[in-house]
């Protein structure tokens, strides 16, 4: 059914449930994982004093280390389930776009990720990259949400 997976992962809690999930997914339907973590750099701006700038660029190789991490502990888990899995690091400013842009240039037909299932204004301040995600892809989104504190497993 679905032969190539793409896993986003940003390292948080929320994504480890989804990695875990998706690996067993993929197990049980022989299928291969692409595990993508994306460097989120910030465009440089000015401080309102405007005595100093901050240039995201001199943490962006801290970025890309802690992505690469990132992938890197999905294909270990993977590996460990018997599942063929592709390490890929992408730097970008919009981790939907970069997760939309991998999908295709993957040729992933799935994309199975978490979402932290924010709500009301938290969801408008912080945004949603799966909501963007769900909304541009051209493949399926299966999407793993936390359970509530309380709730049995």
């Amino acid at each position: 059914m679905y032969k190539r997976i793409l896993v986003p992962t940003d390292g948080s809690d929320v994504s480890a449930v989804a990695e875990q999930a998706a690996v067993a997914f993929a197990r049980a339907l022989g299928s291969d994982i692409v595990a993508l973590s994306v460097a989120q750099s910030y465009p440089a701006y000015a401080a309102a004093e405007a005595s100093m700038a901050v240039d995201p660029d001199l943490d962006i190789h801290a970025l890309r280390d802690a992505a690469e991490r990132n992938a890197a502990r999905v294909c270990a888990a993977a590996a460990a389930a018997g599942v063929p899995c592709t390490a890929l690091t992408v730097s970008a400013h919009s981790p939907s776009d970069a997760i939309l842009d991998s999908a295709r240039e993957q040729a992933c037909d799935l994309i199975f990720m978490g979402s932290h299932g924010r709500r009301g204004l938290s969801r408008l301040l912080a945004g949603s990259e799966t909501q963007k995600v769900l909304a541009g892809a051209d493949v399926p989104v299966m999407v793993m949400r936390p359970r509530p504190a309380g709730k049995p497993g």
